[in-house]
């Protein structure tokens, strides 16, 4: 299948963690998700310079929560792969931003891996850009600009149409969860 037409490889090799997030061994997506294994993944939340935030509308193509909102970008990190590497692969993949010390890209906090987070371990980032995006076809449907407000009554009134773990994050970044 085309690549750009593809929106995850079930055979992708994933590194396998304990409950303190250290590597035990590797598995396949297809391993890690049917097993409920844990593993790493990132979120970033873009930030535009009017306070808005950017959402991509996951790919129907997705093999977790497709069609739903979530954060700017979201990924799982490969095998070998820190967290800080994966996001700045991530940004670039997903929505084509490549990352510069101006971006002032920043570690918020972490999640621990359980089932609102499809055990995962997830660290979550923030950073300021404006775009353009250049958004992966297999992997977002479409993304969009919303004021804080817009997506904290958007889960309110329709929280199925974000991913669980987004409206996880959401939660804390608007507490000042860091």
């Amino acid at each position: 299948m085309d690549a750009l037409l593809t929106a995850q490889r079930q055979d992708e090799i994933f590194d396998v963690v304990n409950d303190r997030d250290e590597v035990t061994g590797q598995a396949t997506r297809r391993e890690v998700h049917k097993q409920k294994l844990r593993h790493r993944s990132i979120h970033a939340i873009v930030f535009g310079s009017d306070g808005r935030v950017f959402l991509q509308k996951r790919s129907m193509l997705k093999d977790s929560s497709p069609g739903r909102w979530d954060a700017s970008c979201s990924g799982h990190l490969n095998s070998g792969e820190d967290y800080d590497t994966a996001v700045v692969r991530e940004l670039e993949e997903e929505i084509g931003l490549t990352v510069s010390e101006a971006s002032g890209l920043e570690r918020l906090f972490k999640l621990e891996a359980g089932v609102e987070t499809g055990w995962e371990f997830v660290w979550i980032y923030r950073l300021k850009s404006d775009g353009p995006f250049v958004l992966h076809p297999a992997e977002i449907e479409r993304g969009d600009w919303f004021t804080t407000e817009e997506v904290t009554r958007g889960m309110a009134q329709r929280p199925k149409e974000f991913t669980k773990p987004f409206r996880v994050i959401w939660a804390r970044v608007m507490a000042g969860g860091e």
